[in-house]
């Protein structure tokens, strides 16, 4: 099948499943809410990435002040050695930008014979040392570790720019990735092309740094990676670690594979080296050195390549002779996984999006390398941001082209392919078979939407929506019989589908929450929560009922007591209710922390739905008790009056609020029994042992090499 027909035939299975869904969204969101979604799965106005440099600060010196904490958690150590100008721009970037993370700024002052040694003194807060010589780029940085007081330590050439934010992203590199040793930056030249991505080594140990002169922004460069070195123009690492390990070797002196060595000794302690995109840092290459090879410090670049690979000979052996090879991140052999999903998962606004992303880090944590895809094709920003830099490699546009072109590309590379939702299945299924006939593939319902959609329109009493609701087990029930396995969040569900489509593999893997606590003590806790986005109808209904039938009653026994509503999306008839006393509508709120602290009931009015509720989650790992109806608490292993207060009437569930607002032996015994049963079922250690089953290492062929992408869109 040629690309155009290929193509042609998946926009076409997408186009009408986009418009039957649209159909019935328009019956149960109404026009606006409607256009909003459509139009984010098709990728309608969604803007590109692009990557806006702060340039070089180059006006004539005057006193400033760079950042300097009294105890710091990084010590920033930069070594000088004349190059005045670039020095000053390095330091008004971090002055201009400074970051959130306290650090100290420890100057290196190697035998300058420019103005150095008096302009430094003149900046607020750095701390100069001078050296008694000329100790070379290895002994200053040495010297400068001798001298830091943080935790972690950071060299930095002063040939550079740091771009907004890239110290915070590396610092919190080493709390997102498990065993981080080292972490350095990804480097640009002034004019934006990439230098280096991190760097891989051939077996002679020559460096092939990844991506030189491409696109910084390319989805196979844009991710935090296992890389063999970073380079020491940005380079991080714990404080202890540089101590024991002997800091760099003089055995290089003056420079160059000392940075080389030191990973490598990272990596013989067991622990890994990164490269972080999301930390950027321009670097002028070969200011301060040249780039010339037979002479000047450039020179030892040549001699200690050979002092390196007889050092490391061993560990260089199993590096690629080829260059093209020697380059490919993840090494051939790595299992990949590719999920594909309608949008990209935001954690902070559904249940979805949380279970999606920490299924990732938990393949992500045993080894495999997660490749994801969203439908819409579009960068979500921060979202997007946020998955790269946990270290998934996240196609988008412009770099994905027509589906096809690109499943054929990449398809080779997938021991499985996790496919998000019925109608996203149905659309992608027939590439995936096609392009990536080795791998795996499983059906993830995130819920079983026939389920959800066949009680609400019971509560309705619609015919209409019943006869959608057929529609959508039809095809839901279709996709759990033509893919591998399937998975669902619940016992509850997977017993559905055991008599619904007999025969069929079937995995629980339900929603995955960190542990966060159990926050505040009664005494200081106040008011009710509902939490639930409202682009999903049964959180419509359930405030909207909650409001209505059951609020009043609470009232009238807690006067005082408000209702905080929290989630995005609002439409007009959850709206209004904000004006009802007692009643705030927040909508979407950057940080729920303080509502699931501060709150002394989590509230769970849902009348309808399917699968496991992430509210009810969410609230208990919080340490949070949570008042529910039997819809919300199916498949959640709750018992009444142990971990959570159970009713369906709404004269029981408003007794039920106001006994626990009220107990608070009632509240610590359901608050306790809440944290027992997150960590018991649903926290990540818990999912561990299903996720190494259902991605299993023999479940599908290794994956193949495949054919070297071009790093410029397709």
């Amino acid at each position: 099948m040629s690309f155009s027909l290929a193509d042609a035939r998946f926009q076409f299975v997408r186009a009408f499943g986009l418009a039957r869904r649209g159909l019935a969204s328009l019956r149960s969101r109404g026009m606006r809410a409607t256009w909003d979604r459509v139009s984010a799965q098709l990728g309608v106005f969604a803007p590109r990435a692009r990557t806006m440099l702060l340039a070089a600060d180059n006006t004539p010196f005057a006193p400033f002040t760079v950042p300097c904490a009294e105890a710091p958690e990084v010590s920033v150590v930069i070594p000088v050695h004349g190059q005045l100008g670039h020095t000053l721009a390095c330091l008004r970037a971090i002055a201009a930008h400074p970051p959130g993370t306290a650090v100290e700024i420890i100057v290196l002052d190697d035998a300058s014979a420019d103005a150095t040694p008096d302009v430094l003194p003149r900046i607020g807060g750095l701390r100069v040392h001078t050296m008694p010589g000329n100790a070379g780029f290895i002994g200053a940085c040495n010297a400068g570790a001798a001298q830091a007081r943080g935790a972690y330590l950071l060299f930095l050439n002063n040939d550079t720019i740091p771009q907004p934010g890239w110290l915070d992203a590396l610092h919190a590199t080493f709390g997102q990735q498990p065993r981080a040793g080292i972490v350095g930056a990804q480097l640009l030249y002034p004019d934006g092309r990439l230098q280096e991505s991190g760097t891989m080594l051939r077996r002679d140990g020559r460096g092939e740094s990844r991506g030189r002169f491409a696109d910084p922004d390319h989805p196979r460069l844009r991710w935090c990676a296992d890389v063999d070195y970073v380079s020491g123009a940005a380079l991080m690492l714990p404080r202890p670690l540089f101590d024991r390990l002997g800091g760099f070797d003089p055995h290089y002196a003056p420079a160059y594979y000392e940075d080389t060595d030191l990973a490598f000794k990272v990596r013989a302690a067991g622990l890994r080296v990164l490269v972080q995109p999301a930390a950027r840092v321009v670097h002028v290459e070969g200011a301060s050195a040249g780039t010339d090879l037979t002479r000047g410090m450039k020179a030892a670049q040549v001699h200690n390549r050979i002092r390196f690979a007889e050092r490391w000979h061993e560990a260089l052996g199993t590096r690629p002779a080829d260059p093209i090879e020697a380059g490919e991140v993840p090494r051939p052999g790595v299992r990949q996984v590719l999920v594909i999903d309608n949008l990209t998962p935001v954690p902070a606004r559904d249940s979805a999006s949380l279970r999606l992303v920490n299924l990732m880090r938990l393949l992500r944590d045993s080894g495999i390398h997660v490749v994801f895809l969203p439908a819409d094709r579009r960068h979500a920003g921060a979202s997007t941001r946020a998955l790269q830099a946990s270290g998934v490699e996240v196609w988008h546009a412009p770099y994905v082209g027509g589906m096809a072109r690109w499943m054929q590309t990449n398809g080779p590379r997938f021991s499985h392919v996790m496919l998000c939702r019925h109608y996203i299945a149905r659309e992608f299924l027939p590439l995936v078979r096609r392009h990536a006939p080795g791998a795996a593939v499983l059906f993830d319902s995130i819920d079983l939407h026939y389920v959800r959609e066949l009680r609400g329109a019971e509560i309705a009493d619609d015919p209409a929506m019943r006869r959608a609701a057929e529609r959508t087990r039809a095809l839901e029930l279709d996709m759990v019989q033509r893919c591998d396995a399937t998975l669902v969040v619940s016992h509850a569900e997977a017993e559905v589908l055991a008599r619904d489509a007999p025969g069929a593999r079937v995995e629980v893997l339900t929603n995955l929450h960190e542990i966060a606590g159990p926050g505040l003590p009664f005494s200081a806790r106040r008011d009710l929560v509902f939490v639930g986005g409202f682009r999903h109808p049964p959180n419509t209904d359930a405030v909207a009922w909650f409001v209505e039938a059951i609020f009043p009653r609470i009232r009238s026994h807690l006067p005082d007591v408000r209702v905080h509503c929290i989630g995005g999306d609002v439409p007009e008839r959850i709206a209004v209710l904000g004006g009802r006393d007692g009643v705030e509508v927040h909508g979407h709120v950057p940080d729920i922390a303080p509502y699931m602290d501060g709150c002394r009931i989590a509230l769970a009015p849902l009348r309808f739905g399917a699968g496991v509720k992430g509210k009810v989650n969410l609230s208990m790992a919080h340490g949070q008790p949570v008042v529910a109806t039997t819809c919300a608490a199916e498949g959640m292993h709750l018992h009444d009056g142990d971990d959570v207060l159970i009713a369906d009437d709404p004269a029981d569930f408003a007794d039920a609020v106001v006994r626990l607002y009220r107990d608070e032996a009632l509240w610590a015994r359901l608050a306790a029994g809440g944290l027992a049963n997150v960590r018991t079922h649903f926290s990540l250690d818990a999912a561990r042992g299903t996720v190494a089953r259902v991605f299993a290492a023999d479940a599908g062929p290794a994956p193949g090499v495949g054919t070297p992408l071009p790093l410029s869109p397709s």
